[in-house]
């Protein structure tokens, strides 16, 4: 079966769903054949598809010659000497295997002409020296078969390393980008989308490298060689009709393969969509059980299928097409090759030799023919993806650390912001005119309305947004002035909604710092009160906690959040309503922890139950992106403001709860006692 014979299997949906579900952003087809087409594409997993002329085919050669001219750092990498070393012998056995390979039909022939003369005459003087001629002849001919074999897994094995090495390369520096764009593009993003193109891109890269390589200047080499013996041995008919049938074969392939890139685009859009509702599904595997909505997300992702099958369908006949095609061709013109040398050793021109070099050159060549239309097929539709992993790498950072940036210098912790204005859409301001100050060491909290803008000054912060106007300090330090890594490093955040990684405990507690020793890891542990309970597990700290933390309840991620921001041991600390989805006693257990993990530290609260925050030293009060109050919970409740009304309505609900849970166990009580007096009649 050739290469081009197994192409469809490639890119089916199903067979890597499971894998990609486990990676999400670990290990790119559609076409750039218009503009609507990309940006469609672009928008499929969050990119912007920009403005380049991609309508015209010249414009798509120009891309096209684009991403080759960036590929070839790859081949020949500037840092590893050692991998150049590689490129340069590849090269050198590949001319090698390619010699070889035009010198076996010579053998072949010599062989074929020596037999006839035996049998033609075995009476001969020259008997012995004709068959042992004949007997060289077939072993350089089995030497010849062996030497093309090993020469071309000898090229293989030395191209690996630097294939290998370029995926490598290239998948780093992509993972590494994604980590470096804004919040904002991975909040638009689809992860199934994103998945799938880096998969397709990291393909397509090691297979332009090979066909490009290894198989599309090889195959030019040997049609030159080819053309070479062809005047030796025979006349320029013989390479008038191989270098028309040669044009018209390759005319018809790369035609079918522009007319079958239209149904692979196709394929490969639905092959995506498939993907991303299967990841999106499976990723809220919880939502589609409560709402009982599995037939639902199975008649989704059917409908996907199904454009799926369709084009897969589509494909199978097209490649019908195009082996039938290209069959026709090359046999018509191997058999007027084949009908002049028949005709030469009738007349006595040729030898019956002649006649079977003829026939095996054109076997021969029809190989690298048959791979040539798979090369030009696969380069073809590997630079469109690798174009949207080009085009992924190019997607601008939206946050930058400045030219001559320095790391942050906390000295005492103290935060400040300065007339902030910000806005995640300039028509929908959020933050207006907002100035405060968390003093060095102290705890200030801010409350306020759902949708007050709350959350957005924790991602402020931690600068993972710039504001629009005004200013953020740390100790006097504009956080735009300094390095990212430095500020991350300064601020522990303990979130409302704990994500974990799908690995151990040990591992969630010691992402907070990396280099911890497992002795440190116990011991930020056992401060956040989870210690007990860990070592209570079979496997303890090396216990999987599960896809983003699920094996655990809400309580236990929020001791390991905990834990991680001890271990991390920042000067500032952000609590963003860190216990407001646990129940009243779990909350109580998280929030003495979070009070020692406060102590002499700067600290800003995000809070949604006011009676975790009635301790703070101070207390903003935020109405649609504005400071409407601030003090203590003791002044705020006295103003009987916005604040006073939240607390009210909190304390209101606090108490029906309170009732109702006694009025449960009331019933509960008077239940049992009457049990107890049914019991004593029956008896």
């Amino acid at each position: 079966m050739t290469p081009k014979d197994k192409e469809p299997a490639r890119g089916g949906p199903v067979g890597r769903m499971t894998a990609l579900v486990g990676r999400l952003v670990t290990g790119v087809q559609p076409a750039a054949g218009t503009t609507a087409r990309a940006e469609a594409r672009a928008a499929e997993v969050g990119l912007r598809a920009g403005s380049k002329a991609r309508g015209s085919a010249r414009a798509v050669q120009r891309e096209h010659w684009r991403l080759i001219r960036g590929l070839l750092p790859f081949v020949w990498p500037a840092d590893r000497p050692d991998l150049r070393r590689r490129v340069v012998l590849a090269a050198i056995v590949l001319v090698a295997a390619k010699i070889v390979t035009v010198t076996v039909p010579v053998f072949f022939k010599e062989a074929t002409d020596a037999l006839t003369n035996v049998v033609k005459d075995p009476e001969a003087e020259a008997f012995a020296a004709m068959a042992m001629w004949a007997a060289a002849m077939v072993v350089a001919y089995g030497v010849g078969r062996i030497g093309m074999a090993v020469l071309t897994q000898v090229r293989d094995v030395l191209f690996t390393a630097v294939g290998q090495n370029a995926v490598r390369t290239l998948n780093n520096r992509t993972f590494h980008h994604l980590h470096r764009l804004s919040m904002r593009f991975h909040l638009e993003r689809r992860t199934g989308g994103l998945s799938r193109v880096i998969e397709r891109a990291t393909r397509a890269v090691e297979l332009i490298m090979r066909t490009g390589v290894l198989n599309l200047l090889p195959t030019i080499l040997e049609f030159v060689l080819l053309a070479g013996v062809l005047l030796y041995f025979f006349n320029w008919l013989y390479l008038l009709i191989i270098v028309a049938t040669v044009t018209l074969y390759m005319w018809f392939t790369l035609s079918a393969t522009e007319w079958r890139i239209t149904i692979r685009r196709e394929m490969n859009d639905s092959d995506t969509d498939a993907n991303t509702k299967a990841i999106d599904s499976l990723l809220n595997y919880e939502t589609v059980k409560y709402f009982g909505n599995e037939g639902l997300e199975q008649r989704r992702f059917d409908h996907s299928m199904a454009r799926y099958e369709r084009a897969a369908i589509q494909t199978y006949y097209s490649l019908g097409v195009l082996n039938a095609g290209q069959a026709v061709i090359f046999t018509i013109g191997m058999t007027l090759c084949m009908w002049l040398a028949a005709r030469g050793v009738a007349t006595g021109v040729h030898t019956v030799g002649d006649f079977v070099m003829i026939n095996a050159l054109m076997v021969q060549l029809y190989i690298p023919l048959n791979f040539m239309g798979f090369v030009y097929r696969e380069i073809r539709q590997g630079l469109v993806d690798v174009e949207t992993m080009f085009d992924l790498l190019a997607e601008p950072a939206e946050i930058k650390d400045r030219p001559g940036a320095k790391p942050l210098e906390v000295k005492q912790g103290r935060i400040a912001f300065r007339n902030v204005n910000f806005h995640y859409d300039s028509e929908r301001p959020i933050l207006k005119d907002l100035s405060f100050e968390v003093p060095a060491g102290g705890m200030l909290a801010i409350v306020g309305p759902s949708g007050a803008g709350k959350s957005t000054i924790s991602r402020i912060l931690f600068r993972f947004y710039d504001v629009a106007d005004g200013a953020v300090l740390i100790d006097d330090q504009d956080i735009r002035d300094v390095t990212q890594e430095s500020l991350r490093s300064a601020i522990g955040m303990v979130p409302q909604d704990t994500v974990l990684f799908n690995d151990t405990i040990r591992y969630n507690i010691k992402y907070g710092r990396p280099d911890a020793t497992d002795a440190e890891v116990e011991e930020a542990a056992k401060s956040a009160q989870i210690d007990t309970f860990i070592r209570q597990l079979p496997e303890g700290y090396d216990t999987m906690v599960g896809e983003r933390g699920l094996k655990l309840s809400g309580g236990e991620k929020q001791r390991v959040a905990i834990a991680r921001t001890i271990l991390k041991g920042p000067p500032i600390l952000m609590l963003d309503e860190a216990t407001s989805a646990l129940d009243s006693q779990t909350e109580k257990d998280i929030q003495d922890a979070l009070d020692r993990v406060s102590k002499e530290r700067t600290t800003l609260v995000i809070a949604h139950r006011l009676s975790t925050i009635v301790h703070a030293d101070r207390i903003l009060v935020l109405d649609q992106g504005r400071l409407v109050e601030q003090g203590t919970h003791a002044e705020l409740i006295a103003n009987n403001g916005l604040y006073a009304s939240l607390w009210a309505k909190q304390q209101e609900a606090e108490q029906a709860r309170a009732e109702l849970a006694r009025t449960l166990e009331e019933a509960e009580r008077l239940g049992a006692i009457k049990r107890a007096e049914d019991d004593r009649d029956r008896t």
